[in-house]
Order: C-alpha cells, then structure tokens, then sequence
C-alpha cells in the first residue's frame, strides 16, 4: 500500500494522550496491525509505549530550562520552534524506518501550541508532503461534560484546533469510566441543547456574563462541527469503534488487497 497514515493526538495536559496512544498500540499488535508511536512532547518523563521516535533525542525541556533559562511554557515552545527548525531531523528519524507503518504522533499538552499558534499546523503540513494522511484525534477529560461551563469551554478549544489545523478531525471524551451516572451524562451532553445548555450556565452566571455566554453558544451553533466519541478503555469495544471511525477519516484500509483465504484455516476455525 503505497499511502502512509497517522494519528495526531493532541488534548489538554491530563486528557490521557500517552494512555491512548499505549492502548491502541496494544489493541494494533492483538490484530495484527504494524503501529508506532512519536512522542513530540519534550516535557515527557514517563510512559508506557516505547517510542519509535522520540523529540527528546534532539531537544528536551529541561535543557532548554537550565541553558536557556526559561520558564516551563516559554522552553516547550522553544523546542517545538526548534523542532519545525529541524524537520530533516524528523524526517530522518520517520520516513526511513518508519515509512510505511502508520503512526501515532504524541502531541504535548499545552493547548495553545494548536489553538494560538502556527507550530503544529506547521509540522502536520510537512507530514502531509512527505506523503501522509492524517487526523487530528483531539482528547478531552470527560470532567468537561460534567457541568454546562466546562463544556462549552471544551467544546470551544475543540472548535479551534480544528479551524487551526484544518484536518480530519476526532474528539474523544476520554476516561468515560469515571463518571457518575454515566449513560444520563454522555446522553445530556453528547446532543445537547445549546438552549437548554445555555440556561443552565445563566443561572450561576452574573448578569453582565450572559451576553458572553450567548455569544460563545452563538458560536458552537453556528459552525455546528463538534462531535464526541466515548472513550471507555476498560471496553474493548470501545477502543475498537473509535479506531474505525479514525480510519474512515482517513481512508485507512481503502487501498489494501484482499486477503486470500488459506482453505486449511478456513477448516480450522470450523472446527
């Protein structure tokens, strides 16, 4: 198969990327499927995946800290500046190895690097020429649907990293199994009333707020874009639709030959 495919995994700190991106690799190697995680995030101490690439073997956060003398936000934009400074260096460490297999690309988790700034516009625009299809697969603790403010200001940051990056796009309301009530909750939230939604933020909102309530419900209403998938990792399931959903974003699978049936399995699973 000659196309080339990738997750960009991206969320705010906390929304569970690195549990994701080590959950779907696990799910990939049961069926079979070839997959490989980049951890783009200098900040990262400890995860579970082993990366195949790793942003830290060219720049890490506390160098940048200690040489440079900056603050936590300010050394992790400087890596990321420098790591669009130094593509070839990604390209190298990628499109050699790791070309053909489809990746998993662990996106750090300071929000305004895809919501404000150009920076992984620029690094997903480079991952397009070097020949991949992407989706952005957007994390969001589902603590946010748990009140109508953390919702709407979820759905808002959701809103502009899609505008920002411009790509298929998937928002998963991750760590569904810690909710209290969880069926009432996802069904509330998950097609809601921006009306109904919108009254129940008035009421705990001071009157001079709710002309700003009503524009950022405006707002949601008027793109109509955001959607949520149930991310419930104790399901295997679950896992499982949300693959399928990101594949079809893509086209995963579309170019793929098929499969000849080896009679002598065929028999086997019969019996």
């Amino acid at each position: 198969m000659g196309d080339k495919f990738a997750q960009i995994v991206i969320g705010p700190a906390g929304s569970g990327k690195s549990t994701y991106c080590t959950a779907l690799q696990n799910h990939c190697l049961t069926v079979k499927r070839t997959v490989h995680v980049v951890n783009l995030d200098p900040a990262a101490e400890n995860f579970k995946y082993k990366p195949a690439v790793d942003i830290r073997d060219l720049i890490s956060l506390d160098d940048v800290m200690e040489e440079m003398d900056f603050g936590p936000n300010g050394g992790l934009l400087f890596c990321m500046e420098y790591l669009v400074e130094n593509m070839d260096w990604l390209e190298e460490q990628i499109v050699g190895p790791y070309g053909a297999d489809y990746l998993l690309i662990d996106c750090p988790g300071q929000i305004e690097l895809y919501v404000h700034l150009p920076v992984l516009n620029r690094i997903t625009k480079k991952l397009e020429q070097w020949g991949y299809r992407l989706c952005v697969v957007c994390l969001l603790d589902s603590i946010f649907i748990t009140s109508p403010s953390r919702f709407i200001s979820g759905t808002l940051t959701c809103l502009a990293a899609m505008m920002q990056l411009a790509l298929p796009h998937i928002n998963l309301l991750t760590k569904c199994d810690l909710l209290n009530d969880k069926k009432e909750t996802l069904e509330k939230f998950f097609n809601p009333s921006m009306q109904e939604l919108l009254a129940d933020l008035n009421q705990s909102s001071a009157g001079k707020f709710q002309r700003l309530n009503e524009a950022m419900s405006e707002l949601i209403t008027s793109y109509s874009l955001t959607s949520y998938l149930p991310l419930d990792l104790t399901e295997k399931e679950s896992l499982e639709v949300v693959l399928a959903h990101i594949d079809h974003a893509m086209q995963y699978g579309e170019g793929l030959e098929p499969k000849d049936i080896d009679e002598r399995e065929l028999n086997d699973e019969k019996l």
